[in-house]
């Protein structure tokens, strides 16, 4: 029965992943699929039992080392795309995440060496090591980038961190005889917890919670002059849980005036990445508008329903009005979609004429 849950958990979660492939077209869920097939299936069983044939001994424990390594480095790849961050930190980490590949097969060759073979502990620890830290990794960018904490989409990560925490002490619990069926009735739970959080994740994907203010806030896109008269339409900011923020404004303000729940992106050249938890606030520079794009994309696909661009003329400074113009017509496209409201807060009197004279035409001015 345990080994039947077990199975059950890994095929879950390797269709959760495969669908999130398909649906979002995403290469970061693309990843984690690859990973998750590698747990699921075993190549020996696949297919060499089927030809009556079977791996050495040594040969089995060396590949499932390879495959262990693989599915930790696979996760960490996947997190560096799945995580609202910069290119260039997305390369460090996909750089890190290769070195550790490349640890990882040097420790299992070292190890399985004749005149170096060491003992079970030291063999597994390398590989094991990047298995935990995959799985930890993955479970934290999925908590604070990707499910919703106000739900059972918690349980996907959970699971995960459980899970690598427990592999990382393997090295040492695999030699105690007495522990090793409670090892894996532990893993088989920890999984059993990820694939409840995963399907909850695909069956209710969007942000359980509602704005909370007094004012209906109306579907559509709009354009305003100044954020009171924004406000005086929608409400005020900190009660609007599912808002997506573009702004310029200072930090403290940000702090301040938006809902614990919101997610903020922050314009400006000083800093990149995250910079508060609750609200989320991210640093852009705002040259990276393609970047900013899939960034609120996905907010969307999460359940975020209402954006706000306050920066717009400083975009416009950055890159130009065409430029920024096809930004906040494919932006107004997915929020229409998605059945939400953009609201763009834009002084008349910093655009030219011909401008603002577009964007009366995309938008409805409020």
């Amino acid at each position: 029965m345990v080994y039947a849950i077990n199975l059950v958990s890994r095929l879950i979660l390797l269709l959760v992943a495969a669908y999130k492939s398909k649906k979002e077209s995403s290469g970061g869920w693309l990843i984690i699929t690859a990973s998750f097939l590698l747990a699921a299936f075993s190549t020996e069983e696949l297919l060499l039992k089927p030809l009556g044939l079977n791996l050495l001994q040594p040969a089995a424990f060396v590949l499932d080392m390879v495959n262990t390594s693989l599915q930790g480095v696979l996760l960490i790849l996947a997190a560096a795309h799945l995580a609202p961050t910069s290119p260039e930190r997305r390369m460090r980490i996909s750089a890190i995440s290769l070195l550790a590949g490349m640890v990882a097969y040097l420790w299992i060759v070292i190890t399985n060496a004749s005149p170096m073979d060491g003992s079970f502990t030291i063999k597994t620890l390398g590989p094991l090591m990047i298995y935990a830290v995959g799985y930890v990794y993955m479970g934290l960018t999925l908590y604070r980038h990707v499910v919703s904490r106000s739900s059972w989409q918690v349980l996907f990560p959970l699971g995960m961190v459980l899970l690598g925490l427990l592999n990382a002490t393997y090295p040492v619990t695999a030699t105690w005889e007495w522990f090793v069926p409670y090892g894996f009735l532990l893993g088989t739970i920890f999984r059993g917890i990820m694939a409840v959080g995963a399907l909850n994740f695909i069956v209710w994907p969007k942000i359980s919670i509602k704005p909370a203010g007094n004012v209906e806030i109306p579907r559509g896109v709009f354009m305003y002059p100044s954020i009171t008269t924004a406000s005086r339409a929608i409400g005020r900011l900190e009660e609007i849980p599912d808002l997506v923020l573009v702004t310029r404004r200072g930090l403290d303000s940000i702090k301040t005036t938006v809902h614990r729940d919101s997610l903020v992106f922050w314009i400006t050249r000083v800093t990149e990445g995250e910079l508060s938890q609750s609200p989320m606030v991210y640093a852009i520079a705002p040259t990276k508008i393609g970047i900013l794009t899939d960034l609120i994309a996905g907010a969307l696909n999460r359940g975020y329903r209402v954006v706000m661009v306050e920066a717009v003329e400083y975009l416009i400074i950055e890159n130009g009005f065409d430029n920024v113009l096809k930004f906040l017509l494919n932006l107004k496209d997915r929020v229409i979609l998605s059945g939400g409201t953009m609201i763009l807060v834009v002084d008349p009197g910093a655009l030219e004429r011909h401008q603002l004279k577009i964007l009366e035409r995309e938008f409805n001015m409020g």
